[in-house]
């Protein structure tokens, strides 16, 4: 220490080494506090340095994984939250809500052409939701996080001086263990919230749950109910509906699913931290107000605006969110007629959608992601128009291949979609044959090769072309590639 007992250079080169150095023993809280002039709360501190603690621990335990949020630190954050305020289901809302289903698979049937679910439908209680989607969760956040926790070490490379930087050469693992505990913090804080909001399994817009599984969880559907002033076994009926609608398509259209997270993924890879931001946090940061940075992680700001790729990514993503939700409104709307209060539980359920919740917007910051399709109403007025020039069938046909799909042009102005789907059903189009086929299943992504014989028919080879003694290919003989 100086000799007037201010710290010094030496002190700060000491406390760096002891951080970055392994030794996290052997640092002394007062250290710190004589370091920031005595200015922070002893609690507070005690809890930072139990947060650095664990934080270095992850970090020196065992090799590294790949994993930049610890996943588990994040459910348990989150089913903190979702059990808080947790109630379990009781007998009777479980047989409520099975009735509820049952009746509502009947009348899907005459809706759509899409087959029932293998498996009944469940209830779920907060916590168990959490459970069940968290494999999503860390499939959509993972870019994110990387991105954020890349630009931490980033800015900690920049703003170190050359002189210390061989003390701080073991921070880059650190400094990715901090920026993942603060982000799996975050981002288990919003899924527990959301836990207490969503009263069915789709109600997010995209699949959470695994394939062919549908839920409800009745607290949260109590909750939802009790603001409608609609009979609770006519709510039921149209939630077990929708919830069911939507896992029908999920589980029979099985190129869907991947289609829509790889959507979002990709979004997701595109985002960029604002370092400039970043560093300016870093210069200001008050260790007394330990909650600003989780604050800017859940407002979003620390990441840039859109790029014109990310602007197109997100469009192809609403675009496709909308198609999805529109066809599900329109089957759900056929399928509930009977409900005296069909049109107005379908309005709160439009409402509710649009508005959104505080959760909602706290994850959109997180993960860069609009979980309501802004063009939903566009959406199922085309479905609407599809159904009645050309039936369900032919509706519901068009999930079979991802090339079938309805574009935006189509969301926009469905006429030529309609043109061509009657054609089809008048005969005038084209036989499907063993290219379409093989087309079709290059979509779907088959390792499929297609080439054409002598006598100029089109065939899928499935086999690898024969190598020659240096491991080139050669082509086949006989049938030429296309």
């Amino acid at each position: 220490m100086a000799d007037n007992d201010s710290p010094g250079p030496e002190d700060f080169e000491e406390l760096l080494r002891q951080l970055f150095g392994g030794n996290m023993g052997a640092i002394d809280p007062e250290q710190i506090q004589r370091l920031t002039g005595g200015s922070v709360d002893p609690a507070m501190l005690q809890q930072m340095m139990s947060n650095l603690q664990g934080a270095f621990m992850g970090a020196a335990g065992g090799a590294d994984d790949g994993n930049v949020i610890n996943w588990d630190a994040a459910q348990r954050q989150a089913l903190h939250i979702a059990n808080q305020s947790g109630l379990g289901i009781t007998a009777g809302q479980r047989t409520d809500l099975d009735q509820a289903f049952s009746l509502a698979n009947l009348w899907l049937s005459d809706a759509t052409t899409i087959a029932e679910l293998t498996q009944p439908a469940k209830t779920l209680t907060r916590g168990e939701w959490v459970e069940h989607t968290m494999p999503v969760w860390q499939e959509l956040a993972e870019p994110v996080a990387t991105s954020i926790t890349g630009s931490l070490m980033t800015v900690l490379d920049e703003q170190t001086p050359e002189e210390m930087k061989g003390i701080v050469a073991g921070a880059g693992r650190v400094m990715r263990s901090l920026g993942g505990s603060l982000y799996a913090s975050q981002l288990g804080q919003v899924i527990g919230r959301l836990s207490t909001e969503v009263a069915a399994g789709g109600d997010v817009g995209f699949p959470l749950l695994p394939d062919g599984e549908a839920a409800i969880l009745p607290q949260n559907f109590a909750d939802f109910s009790s603001g409608l002033e609609v009979a609770d076994d006519q709510l039921a009926l149209y939630l077990g509906t929708r919830e069911l609608a939507h896992a029908r398509l999920f589980r029979h259209a099985k190129w869907l699913r991947l289609h829509v997270i790889s959507q979002i993924t990709e979004l997701a890879r595109g985002v960029a931290v604002d370092t400039e931001r970043l560093e300016e946090i870093a210069r200001d940061f008050d260790p007394s107000q330990a909650d600003q940075l989780g604050e800017i992680l859940q407002s979003g700001g620390l990441l840039r605006p859109d790029s014109p790729e990310q602007e197109a990514a997100r469009s192809r993503l609403e675009n496709l969110l909308a198609t999805v939700e529109g066809w599900v409104e329109v089957v759900t709307t056929d399928a509930t007629s009977r409900l005296p209060e069909a049109v107005r539980i379908s309005e709160a359920v439009r409402r509710r959608r649009a508005v959104g919740n505080p959760a909602e917007k706290a994850l959109g910051a997180l993960v860069k992601l609009e979980l309501r399709p802004r063009r939903l109403r566009e959406a199922a007025a085309m479905w609407r128009a599809v159904t009645d020039a050309v039936g369900i069938a032919a509706r519901d046909a068009l999930w079979d291949y991802p090339d079938f799909m309805p574009t935006a042009d189509d969301i926009d102005d469905p006429s030529a979609l309609i043109a061509r789907l009657q054609a089809r059903l008048r005969g005038d189009e084209p036989v499907r044959d063993e290219m379409d086929d093989a087309l079709a299943k290059l979509l779907a992504g088959d390792d499929t090769t297609l080439i054409e014989g002598e006598d100029g028919t089109i065939t899928p080879r499935d086999t690898e072309p024969p190598a020659d003694e240096n491991g080139a290919e050669e082509p086949p003989e006989g049938p030429r590639p296309v």
